[in-house]
């Protein structure tokens, strides 16, 4: 198992150059099952997680050639509808097969899915509502067995909650399915629009992009039409090196970016001190002469996401004063505060609502554990300041999402390596 070696109080500068985004590129993934031909993606992330969705596909019976950052793959022949334990374990997105591959094939199973530890995502919504298309939905042995022998039916969905898979995994399952299906209450975050105008420009109609309702009208079975398209940049790692060059209180660019995608984000850097400076496909943070204190309130999209939330995180333990973070989506994800307690952080915890009391230079170099995904970039992000050397374990969660993370790091400058327990 590896970790990776931070030394502290490193001066960052440059430019860092931003990977396609994993959560669009997941759900796009899985839609080209929906697809009658070879389709070509470009900025496709090198992250464990789309692998491991790739390996998913092969196994259902789809060929895929990777190179550099482009996959070409072809979903005609497949002849398996089993997402098997051994696979989707490892990943939640994996869940996103189903939708697709019940309105094409009338019949799958699907693992329950697993994935990072940060509380309960349940499927229950997307169940729901493929039942409401006409599905029968049986949980057997952990899977999610499902079927729908004359296919779905177009309905109408209400969310009781926004949900970005089960909004991506019922738009799928409607676009083949016979009739028109309203999802009210749907998802905005940016992966979803990509999805639906993918979908769009592959030939589905589908109405109201953008908004919280969405009205498909099925192909009834009718395969479609991919055409070639790119990954769009990923707005969570965009966000966690600004945070870098924050927390450091340097000047850093980013590149290959779309600016709009992080307005909650940089609106927050702006409240903080930092100063902002944007252009179409890059954002550059510009050091703060103090850091301010915050409060910050995860939600949905066009909110503050909440896979920013661990990264600010770290980054209020250098502001000047209390900082109030309220995590009104997922109800154990501050499972990054113990070990930023560790590390010298003054937190304290009242059901989903963080106290951060922060003051420069006050992290000291610890052995640390990453938990899940978002907050493994939080720890990365503390030892940048933390005196002495910081060592981060259990760093497989950092694979699963950022591309080249120590890489990229050294390129602006910062002192990390990576290491074999």
């Amino acid at each position: 198992m590896n970790y990776l070696q931070i030394k502290g109080h490193q001066q960052l500068v440059g430019e860092v150059v931003i990977s396609g985004a994993k959560n669009a590129a997941l759900p796009l993934l899985a839609s080209t099952i929906l697809s009658q031909n070879e389709i070509n993606i470009g900025n496709v992330p090198n992250v464990v997680d789309i692998n491991t969705l790739l390996k998913l596909l092969g196994m259902l019976g789809a060929s895929y050639d990777r190179y550099n950052n482009h996959v070409k793959i072809s979903t005609v022949d497949i002849n398996e509808t089993k997402a098997t334990y051994d696979i989707v374990k490892t990943m939640r997105a994996s869940i996103l097969v189903l939708g697709p591959l019940l309105s094409r094939f009338g019949h799958c199973e699907v693992s329950l899915p697993g994935g990072c530890a940060i509380g309960q995502r349940p499927v229950d919504l997307h169940l729901k509502a493929l039942e409401q298309m006409g599905a029968t939905i049986e949980i057997k042995n952990g899977y999610i067995l499902a079927t729908c022998p004359d296919g779905l039916k177009g309905s109408t969905i209400v969310f009781d909650k926004v949900t970005v898979t089960g909004t991506e995994n019922i738009v799928m399952a409607a676009a083949l399915a016979e009739g028109t299906t309203i999802i009210i209450n749907a998802a905005k975050e940016p992966e979803v629009v990509q999805l639906c105008e993918v979908l769009r420009d592959a030939g589905l109609d589908i109405k109201g992009i953008g908004t919280d309702t969405l009205a498909i009208v099925g192909t009834n079975k009718k395969l479609l039409n991919f055409k070639e398209f790119d990954i769009i940049p990923d707005r969570i790692e965009a966000g966690t090196y600004l945070c870098a060059g924050a927390i450091t209180n340097t000047k850093l660019t980013i590149t290959n970016v779309i600016p709009m995608h992080l307005d909650a984000v940089l609106s927050k850097f702006q409240e903080m001190g930092f100063g902002i400076q944007k252009d179409d496909s890059t954002v550059t943070i510009l050091p703060a002469d103090e850091i301010k204190p915050s409060h910050i309130v995860t939600t949905e999209y066009p909110g503050f996401p909440t896979d920013m939330q661990a990264q600010f995180m770290a980054l209020a333990t250098q502001a000047n004063g209390v900082t109030i973070i309220d995590e009104k989506l997922f109800e154990n994800r501050y499972m990054h505060v113990s070990e930023l307690l560790r590390m010298g952080a003054d937190i304290s915890l009242n059901g989903s609502t963080a106290t951060v009391t922060g003051k420069r230079n006050n992290l000291n170099a610890a052995d640390v554990m990453a938990t899940d995904l978002r907050a493994s970039s939080a720890l990365v992000l503390a030892g940048l300041v933390a005196k002495g050397e910081t060592k981060i374990h259990r760093i497989y969660h950092l694979d699963r999402g950022y591309e080249d993370l120590e890489g990229k790091l050294s390129n602006i400058g910062a002192q990390v390596k990576r290491f074999n327990e």
